[in-house]
């Protein structure tokens, strides 16, 4: 879920093309989340091959990373590690929300209320062990790293970018920036995607920017975020993001202070997050007869489609890299 920063950040549009030849730390949970939420039937049932495994996250990962590879960029996925016990309040809550969900999308199936069926279905999405696994695979045999995390992915995931491992966090949520990432990508989709009241498009959120319109540094940044509330913390009831840039704007943070239980192991976990620099980057060739086996004999997707994906022609590939032909 993450901080409601949506009204305080400056952004800029970003085209899919623009991420030629750029290294992405991709939050790996959060654009699963994505795929399991979005890629649904029409009542709200996700993907499944015949044996009822869910495909949904699969599907969205293999089609959009191959968008990306198309045109030249690297990603790399970022997976979360422990969570804080901080964060624990937050997992319960969410945990609830899931099971109400899931009631009410049984009521709207049985009633034929197919929006409502949808709309519920969206947010019981779970991620197993099993799925990440899986989804691990099949990134490896795409020829891309993933780094496990040891805490939150986000953290790593900013660290790599500090580093110049990776020139931008790629996730929705906006606490990438509190981790001190300096870019973040947020809405990384193919084309602009049409909502009832809007159209969605990617964009880039420059940290640097954001703090000298918001004239503060980071640590300040995390004082406004845990005033409204980070999944570390509930935040001041009545507060909200403006208010609270008003606030440290004004220095009255101090007023606050005895109002937030744990304050300091809350800005820590953001100013001094729990990361990992024991990992490898390396980018390899496809391994297509490894995506055959877990996309078309493991779950049923048409080989046919799946070749026409990835075609060297789609893929560009180099004449001496594997092509399809070694199926």
């Amino acid at each position: 879920m993450g901080v409601p920063f949506k009204d305080l950040v400056v952004r800029e549009p970003i085209s899919i093309e623009d991420l030629r030849g750029k290294k992405l730390a991709v939050d790996a949970y959060n654009i699963l989340y994505q795929f399991l939420s979005a890629i649904r039937q029409r009542d709200g049932t996700p993907l499944t091959d015949k044996n009822g495994n869910i495909t949904s996250h699969l599907s969205g990962l293999f089609y959009r990373t191959l968008k990306l590879l198309q045109v030249g960029a690297q990603p790399c996925f970022v997976f979360d590690g422990e969570a804080p016990e901080l964060k624990s309040e937050t997992q319960e809550s969410r945990a609830k929300i899931k099971i109400a969900a899931t009631e009410k999308h049984k009521i709207a199936l049985a009633s034929g209320d197919l929006e409502s069926a949808r709309k519920y279905g969206q947010q019981t999405s779970r991620l197993t062990h099993e799925m990440v696994v899986e989804a691990k695979e099949l990134i490896e045999a795409m020829g891309l790293p993933h780094v496990q995390a040891v805490g939150d992915a986000e953290a790593q995931a900013a660290y790599m970018v500090q580093q110049g491992h990776a020139w931008a966090v790629v996730s929705q949520d906006y606490d990438a920036l509190l981790f001190g990432a300096n870019k973040v990508v947020r809405n990384l989709t193919v084309s602009q995607k049409k909502t009832k009241t809007r159209l969605i498009s990617s964009e880039l959120l420059t940290l640097a920017d954001i703090l000298n319109v918001l004239k503060m540094d980071l640590p300040k940044l995390v004082n406004v975020a845990i005033l409204v509330g980070t999944d570390y913390n509930t935040g001041i009831k009545g507060v909200g993001p403006k208010t609270a840039v008003k606030i440290i704007q004004e220095n009255r943070f101090s007023e606050y202070k005895e109002k937030i239980p744990r304050l300091d192991a809350v800005r820590n976990i953001f100013l001094k997050p729990a990361i990992t620099s024991n990992y490898s980057l390396e980018w390899k060739p496809m391994n297509f007869q490894k995506i055959r086996e877990i996309l078309c004999e493991r779950h049923g997707f048409k080989e046919d489609r799946i070749n026409s994906a990835l075609s060297p022609k789609k893929m560009k590939i180099d004449k001496n890299q594997s092509s399809l032909g070694d199926f």
